[in-house]
Order: C-alpha cells, then structure tokens, then sequence
C-alpha cells in the first residue's frame, strides 16, 4: 500500500543502481548535504503543477457539464481562485479551465511486466515518456476584486455563482457565466484582460473579515458567513437576489473558522435536519445551529487548540483538525462520548479537511507541516501486502493503519478539494502553486 509519493536518494549514487526507496517525513527527518528530493512515479496516476500569478490561498472546484463521473485521461477541469496580491487593487477572481491532463492507463502499466512488477525501469521509462509527451493547456479569465480573498466558494447547483470573504470585512457574490462560456467556447486562448464587473450583491454587514463560508448542497442558494468576530449570518435566496442582515447566529466567544451548511445529497440521511448548520472556533469549540430559529443545538470542546476546519459526512461523523495538528472523527449524536477516532501524525496546524465525494471511508486533509494525507477507515492490514513494500521501501516505523497515501512537495498548504466529477483526483493549492493529481492506490 503506497503511503508516500516522495523518495530520499543521493546524488552521489551511481548510475543504474537500485537503492531501497526512503520515506522522507518534513520536520523528522533531516535532509544531507548532496541528497534530493525526487518523487516516487507510481505512486501517481496524474500529476501536475500550476500558477496563477498570486498565490491563491482559496479554491474552489466548478462543476461542469463534461460527464458526472470521469477517469479516462486525458483529464479536464475548471476552478475558480482568489489572489492574495501585495496591493488590495492587484487582486483578482480567477476562473481558471486546465485541460489535456495526461496520466497512466492502470491495464496498460500493470501489463508491462511478466513476473507482475509494475515498477521495472522499462515500465517507469514509458510512464514517464507518457506522462511528458502531453502538456497540460491552462486557460484563465479575471475579474478585479479589491483586497485579498480569504475564502471563496462555489454554488454547487449552480456554479458560475460565486462568494468571496475579503480582507476588507465584506462577502460578495458573483455571477462568472460569461467567463465559463469563453473558456467552455473550445478556441478562447489565453487572456490578460482584466474584466471590471459588478457584483450580484455585497454585504458590509460583519463588522470585520472573516474566513468561514460554505453554500447548502441539500437547499439551492442558501448560503453562511461567519467573521472573526464569532458572528454567522445566513443568507436566504430571493430570486437573484439574497436577504441576509437579519438575526444573527451568536454564540461563539472568538472568531468563526469553519462552516458546514449541509451534506452530499446523494449520502441524505433523513434523520439529520437539512437546515442545520455546523460551526468550528478558535474558541476550541463546534456547535451545531438550528437555522430557521437561529438557535445553538448543541456545543461542545472538541479541541485543546483553535479548531480550524470541519468536515460533514452524510451521516452524522464529523472530521475536525484544529491549530494542534490534530484529526477528530465525532458521532454528533454522541459528542459527549468523545472522539471515535484521532491521530497526531501531522506535526503543525490542518489547514484544510474533506471527505471524499465518492468514497464516505475517506479523507483527505492539509497540514502546515507541508503534507497532504489521505485516510482509509475501510482499509485492513494486509500481511503479505506490507511484507511486500518493505522489500522495495523503507517505510517509518508507526504509521497509522488507516494512512493510505501522502502527498509532498507543496510549500505552506492551504486547502485541497476532491473533484467530484473526476474519479479519485485532488486538487491543491500553496504558496507555491497548485498540484493536481491522482494516487495509483486510490
């Protein structure tokens, strides 16, 4: 089970010989004078890096019209980014389209060798001639936003609607239509131009910035802010319009990091109401929020440490990973149980945490420690299995069970999605650049 997609090897090593791979682990293990980091080529089924100018600290995934659920390479996706510019009037909503991204066929690779070693050099030469031979194609349209975008996120139902959380104390939609049209037209190429549109709506109603923002999946248009002042405020659809500035949800004693407003439909759970809303603080706390009365359900310390994100299953599991590195599955309707799952394996604060679209067994979370992990509950040890990697790896001692796969080579983390059209991809953006790509073992 490929659990790293990094390797550790000199540059004094001589040519064509086969040293047993190592798992380097950022902030444990040090890196020698005359060694490199290379990554490992099939531990990836993809994988591609890309800028957008500024970094882009948020993210989102469109959904598009293309297929509901695709794996045949070569890949295409759109996203949409904020910038984080040094002057408040540099800064842009990006729409972004990436196409032809290339990747290994799984048949083909497993064929390559008779004794069943998909790893031989023959096979990684090819991979590596496949993976080259197609670039990438990345095509961007923006609009000028003032101030940095701490947050920004997509309608799900309707994606060229779009809400941002500036660093200015403001929360704006927009509508990017003509934009996706240019860049789904087949022939838009590439474009500096600077569109200067006007927003659906803006709201001034929080007092300062924020960072929390999430749109309902189970009530189309619904949307919640929340501001470091520990204020939520709910926005309730009017045709093109919102109605929010009404009664606010408060309770939280610092400022609101997360906001979970719903589930994935196609996971509804009827026991759990569709209006409930679940908040995370750097107060240590989550509380759950009965929308239409505007009233706090349930609160409970989940963390000795700010909690930085939140993630809803379809049930009724929770994952949160807060300021101590640490990851907490919750059974909300048993909080007062305590976690019925943790782990410690990441050594500085989680960034960002999302169960796979596809898969309710799996999550995915980022560290300030520059490691993207993905998480397996449904996976077993398997003796043989493990025997196995450790002739050709030299994996750290103590790994959990349910670690499936790590990803490296991003610089400070921010935030990753699961496509959710794009069979197993994740998507990742740094202060370096964004990463695209897909494990082989998932």
């Amino acid at each position: 089970m490929a659990r790293s997609g990094r390797k550790k090897k000199s540059s004094k090593q001589r040519r064509g010989a086969s040293p047993k791979l190592e798992v380097w682990r950022p902030g444990v293990d040090p890196l020698d004078e005359g060694e490199e980091l290379q990554y490992e080529p099939s531990a990836y089924d993809t994988i591609h890096a890309f800028r957008l100018g500024w970094p882009c600290l948020s993210f989102d995934i469109l959904r598009d019209e293309l297929g509901a659920l695709r794996h045949e390479f070569p890949l295409t996706l759109f996203c949409t980014a904020g910038t984080q510019a040094a002057k408040p009037a540099d800064n842009r909503l990006i729409v972004a389209k990436l196409t032809n991204i290339s990747g290994k066929k799984r048949g083909v690779e497993l064929a390559a060798s008779d004794d069943g070693d998909s790893s031989s050099s023959s096979s990684d030469e090819s991979d590596d001639e496949e993976m080259s031979d197609k670039t990438p194609k990345l095509e961007v349209r923006m609009i000028a936003h003032h101030g940095c975008i701490n947050r920004i996120r997509s309608m799900p139902q309707e994606p060229n609607i779009i809400a941002t959380w500036s660093e200015t104390g403001v929360v704006q939609i927009w509508d990017v239509k003509s934009l996706l049209q240019e860049l789904s037209s087949g022939n838009a190429g590439s474009s500096s131009r600077i569109a200067h549109q006007a927003p659906l709506q803006v709201f001034s109603g929080h007092e300062v910035e924020g960072f929390a923002l999430d749109w309902s999946l189970a009530h189309q248009g619904w949307l919640a802010s929340g501001d470091n002042n520990g204020v939520i405020h709910v926005w309730q659809p009017n045709r093109r319009e919102w109605i929010v500035g009404g009664r606010a949800l408060v309770g939280h004693s610092s400022s609101v990091e997360d906001l979970q407003a719903s589930f994935h439909l196609h996971f509804w759970c009827p026991t759990l109401d569709p209006f409930r809303l679940a908040s995370c603080s750097s107060d240590g706390t989550l509380r759950l929020w009965d929308v239409p009365t505007c009233t706090c359900t349930a609160m409970w310390k989940i963390h000795d440490a700010d909690v930085n994100v939140i993630s809803w299953r379809s049930d009724s599991v929770l994952a949160s990973g807060g300021d101590d590195g640490i990851i907490y599955l919750w059974n909300l309707k048993h909080l007062k149980d305590g976690p019925i799952w943790m782990t410690n394996y990441h050594s500085a604060p989680i960034t960002s945490i999302e169960w796979s679209p596809h898969d309710s067994s799996m999550l995915a979370a980022t560290s300030a420690d520059n490691q993207l992990s993905v998480w397996d509950f449904s996976v077993e040890a398997d003796p043989e299995e493990e025997a196995q990697v450790k002739q050709s790896v030299a994996a750290p001692k103590g790994l959990p069970e349910s670690l499936l796969f790590v990803h490296q080579g991003q610089r400070d983390l921010k935030e990753l999605h699961w496509h959710p059209q794009l069979l197993g991809t994740i998507v990742s953006t740094s202060f370096s650049d964004f990463n695209v790509f897909k494990p082989s073992n998932l």
